[in-house]
């Protein structure tokens, strides 16, 4: 069966798109999903994501991670898709859709920076040295220094695949502060599992526990491997934030068709 798809790519997270408005594709397999996201022997990327139509939102976004199995919510997977729901003609100020952690906002500015509404977090376990907390996907966040020369493979498997994460495993995300508004961050992702060059839900709850101001509005400039993001958001208190944006580039790669 040969099938048409899309790449995008936000900040090196890459992904395959297949537009699913017409609700045809029903039985795509874990092999296949994993198939098109090999980096080898397929079209390769990070996830895969399906276009489909929804009633009462613009469409719903459907994620599956690059092992083939379908995740939690990816932050830059959702702002890639409003830019291809932009680009396959639904044209909105506005949009708004649902995901697999509920539903979302978005909007693209004219530099075609977008800009997605994040889930409320009412929650961040701190434990010293780390903190843990669900952005639409679970995270675990470590500060540290020279974060750039950090191996981030075997220290972020490491603990992805410790005994207390091992079975529904956890994204980690290594995060040294560069000033009171930026921070720098990689992420071992779980699905993945492997660094990605950047991770959406991973930046923004590495912002969220950088909040530079107390309570109040605040923006955290995040640099990654793949490029620049910023959160944007409101602190209630340590533990409970609102009005969580991610903003930053979603582009077209390219298109084609692929026999699975």
């Amino acid at each position: 069966m040969k099938i048409q798809f899309f790449k995008y790519q936000g900040t090196g997270n890459d992904f395959v798109i297949l537009n699913n408005m017409s609700n045809q594709i029903t039985d795509l397999s874990t092999e296949q999903i994993n198939f098109l996201c090999d980096r080898k022997f397929g079209i390769g990327a990070d996830g895969l994501m399906l276009l489909s139509k929804k009633e009462g939102y613009d469409f719903e976004m459907i994620y599956y991670n690059a092992d083939g199995n379908e995740s939690s919510m990816c932050g830059n997977g959702g702002r890639c898709l409003v830019k291809f729901a932009y680009h396959q003609g639904i044209n909105k100020s506005e949009y708004h859709f649902i995901a697999i952690d509920g539903e979302h906002e978005a909007e693209i500015d004219m530099d075609g920076t977008v800009s997605l509404k994040m889930k409320d977090v009412d929650e961040v376990e701190e434990y010293g040295h780390h903190a843990v907390l669900n952005t639409g996907s679970p995270h675990y966040v470590k500060f540290s220094s020279n974060v750039k020369t950090k191996d981030v493979f075997t220290e972020g498997k490491e603990i992805r695949y410790s005994k207390e994460y091992a079975e529904k495993g956890i994204n980690v995300n290594f995060v040294e502060t560069i000033d009171d508004g930026t921070i720098y961050v990689r992420t071992y992702e779980r699905g993945v599992e492997n660094e990605t060059l950047s991770c959406g839900t991973g930046v923004t709850a590495a912002a969220l526990v950088s909040a530079h101001n107390e309570n109040g509005f605040n923006e955290v400039k995040v640099k990654t491997p793949g490029g620049n993001l910023s959160v944007e958001f409101d602190k209630i208190d340590d533990t409970h934030f609102k009005n969580i944006w991610l903003c930053g580039p979603a582009e077209f790669v390219y298109s084609g068709e692929i026999d699975i």
